[in-house]
């Protein structure tokens, strides 16, 4: 289950991205979440996800 709060999420997401998975796109495909809600779910919250530092910032 995925933390509710944006900033947990983030920094959830941020954390799985650096030790398991090379993209958003690996992650979202293996973990079967939709990507485009994620993404703007964290956008609301002033994060945008940054391919070329594979992280949320």
């Amino acid at each position: 289950m995925l933390p509710e709060d944006p900033d947990m999420l983030a920094s959830f997401l941020n954390m799985k991205l650096r030790d398991q998975y090379s993209s958003l796109d690996a992650l979202c495909d293996d973990l079967e979440l939709d990507k485009e809600a994620l993404v703007e779910k964290l956008k609301e919250a002033e994060y945008d996800y940054i391919p070329a530092r594979n992280q949320f910032l």
